[in-house]
């Protein structure tokens, strides 16, 4: 009698807490889940995943699953074995050549949106979800995101086609290659400190793109380069706001207000950490 899906699900569960992971029997689940899903033909809601678990395992899925397992003991995070992550309102293709857009970026489409814009500009953009996210936010606003990966922004052009939103993505170093005015800037930069790579967890260190994570340096590169160059980038009034590390609230805000930015907020996340710099320039 083949094993249900229970008992795959528990036996990959010991494997999974075996390899360091913490609550091994979610993402076993929701690999499971994941597999029945993609089997030709096979649509299975998360509210009928039960059933699926107490039935024996098809061959076929079992295989698949058995995979799909070896890959998370491995530490490749569940949203790369799967090809998506939710997030805001929308579900996101992910690849290894983008980083995964977490819950707490949503701090900063949060603080995009309290404010009207016409024209935003999110670099770095990775899968586009920031950007594609505000936009759906303002049908009449129009955004451009910039990247230096080609194979990111071919993944950030694919999501936005499929949920409908209208966005230009160009391949730029910063501002090298974009041209005119924005209400908005945003971005989601690489802040993590070349000396704090080792403390990463696997899944991030080891499997996300290390370009999208740390700048090889002190972690703050990348926002003097964004103060630097958008003083002609950004409309009169316009807002800049940039995710940051926890403990980089001061020093990020120092960079915008040396750079002629006249008020610079820090806005928390959902777990009260500092999370994201809001920086208006002066009139």
């Amino acid at each position: 009698m083949p094993p249900t899906g229970t008992q795959l699900c528990l036996a990959a569960q010991q494997r999974l807490e075996a390899a360091g992971i913490q609550d091994g029997y979610r993402d076993a689940t929701l690999l499971f889940w994941h597999v029945l899903n993609g089997q030709p033909g096979v649509t299975v809601g998360r509210h009928h995943l039960s059933r699926h678990l107490m039935a024996p395992v098809p061959d076929g899925v079992a295989q698949a699953f058995e995979a799909a397992i070896s890959a998370r003991e491995a530490r490749q995070p569940v949203s790369q074995i799967t090809g998506w992550r939710d997030f805001w309102n929308h579900r996101f293709r992910v690849t290894r050549d983008t980083l995964d857009p977490r819950p707490d970026t949503e701090t900063l489409v949060e603080c995009a949106l309290s404010a009207p814009f016409r024209r935003v500009l999110d670099l770095g953009t990775g899968t586009g979800a920031i950007l594609i996210s505000v936009l759906a936010e303002r049908p009449g606003a129009t955004g451009v995101g910039t990247d230096i990966s080609d194979a990111a922004l071919q993944v950030a052009r694919g999501n936005a086609e499929r949920i409908g939103v209208r966005a230009d993505f160009i391949r730029s170093d910063w501002f090298s290659d974009v041209a005119g005015r924005f209400d908005l800037i945003l971005s989601n930069p690489p802040y993590i400190a070349l000396d704090e790579m080792a403390g990463l967890s696997p899944e991030v260190r080891d499997w996300e793109p290390r370009g999208a994570l740390t700048d090889e340096g002190d972690g703050l590169s990348a926002y003097r380069a964004i103060a630097a160059g958008a003083g002609a980038h950004l409309a009169p009034e316009g807002r800049i706001i940039v995710e940051i590390g926890l403990t980089q609230a001061d020093a990020v805000c120092a960079i915008f207000q040396a750079a002629g930015f006249a008020q610079t907020r820090v806005h928390r996340d959902l777990d009260g950490r500092n999370r994201v710099i809001v920086a208006q320039r002066k009139q």
